[in-house]
């Protein structure tokens, strides 16, 4: 009987091949996918992390030692490097006219006086505060009243800083927690009003800042992964910001979703994100635990990010992020 011939290397690992082409073109089409059910959200939201597969794809076609899976590799390594590889370099600069600061400092914080005293000592000429309380407002507003002599808070949101403030005014962001509502611990007292707008004052003239926390995305049970709320929210951010006369512009927030997601599209096509301007890695602020994702975000227009960082965990489940701007 004549030998039976083997599948020569580019005959072989057919299954690995088609799985990185799928990976490659799932990365590079992520903005055509469906947002029904948020899937699209979902897979955005966790885009930096489909990276991860490809040392596993290189495996199998090394395993199986075939030449047209280890080319096809080549899609998605090209495809992440241009969605991700721009942040991989520290890209900071010194010289920064002004530090701003943001925090979701976490209806159930077990600590807000150390987060305040920590957050007090960043140095920070700005801080904004996200998912205040009404029973921990008061231990903030003490807390930071010796750094930060001028503040406005409406809602859950309030802006802490050490130059003057005016024109502070909520934003409607129409909020609806939806299925969340059940969620929320019987003792924490949140109220609707989570945007404001306000201007700082500052020695190079005046700043318009924007602190928002943009409604909650949940995995549920019938709704999928749950963002109308968040969506929504956006939308009517996006509205306030194309109004905005003023064209030195900060939004700082909780946006609940990251910059590649295609919900925020209204928000970041007027606004650059600090940290993928001058930052150094991804940036993940949450959960503070193991940060996987990054959704408290700094973004600026009219002015430029010198340089952007994630700050030491405080007692909130999400971790402070700060960024020095100029003009």
């Amino acid at each position: 009987m004549g030998a039976v011939s083997r599948p020569g290397p580019w005959q072989r690992g057919r299954v690995p091949a088609v799985l990185a082409l799928l990976l490659g073109l799932l990365m590079l089409l992520h903005a055509w996918i469906t947002d029904r059910g948020g899937l699209g959200s979902l897979v955005e939201t966790f885009l930096p992390w489909f990276g991860l597969l490809i040392p596993v794809l290189l495996a199998g076609a090394l395993w199986r030692r075939s030449a047209s899976a280890a080319v096809a590799l080549l899609l998605p390594v090209v495809v992440w490097l241009h969605l991700f590889g721009g942040l991989l370099g520290d890209k900071s600069h010194a010289g920064a006219d002004l530090t701003v600061a943001q925090h979701n400092v976490g209806d159930a914080n077990p600590d807000p006086s150390g987060t305040a005293r920590d957050l007090a000592a960043s140095g920070a000429d700005v801080l904004a505060l996200v998912e205040l309380t009404e029973q921990a407002r008061g231990t903030y507003e003490e807390e930071l009243a010796k750094t930060y002599p001028y503040h406005a808070v409406r809602g859950t949101v309030g802006l802490w800083s050490k130059m003057p403030l005016s024109d502070t005014r909520p934003v409607d962001t129409m909020m609806d927690y939806g299925p969340l509502a059940a969620t929320k611990p019987a003792d924490v007292k949140l109220t609707d009003n989570r945007a404001l707008r306000t201007t700082v004052a500052t020695d190079r003239g005046p700043l318009a800042v924007y602190v928002a926390h943009l409604g909650s995305v949940r995995l549920m049970p019938r709704e999928g992964f749950w963002t109308d709320s968040r969506d929504r929210n956006a939308k009517a951010l996006a509205e306030a910001v194309a109004g905005e006369r003023n064209e030195r512009v900060v939004l700082l927030g909780d946006l609940n979703g990251t910059t590649d997601d295609g919900a925020l599209d209204g928000i970041t096509s007027q606004l650059r994100s600090a940290q993928d301007e001058a930052g150094d890695g991804f940036g993940f602020t949450w959960p503070a635990a193991f940060p996987v994702v990054r959704i408290d975000q700094i973004l600026v227009r009219g002015v430029k990010a010198e340089s952007s960082w994630v700050m030491p965990a405080t007692g909130s489940d999400h971790l402070p992020v700060a960024a020095g701007i100029s003009w």
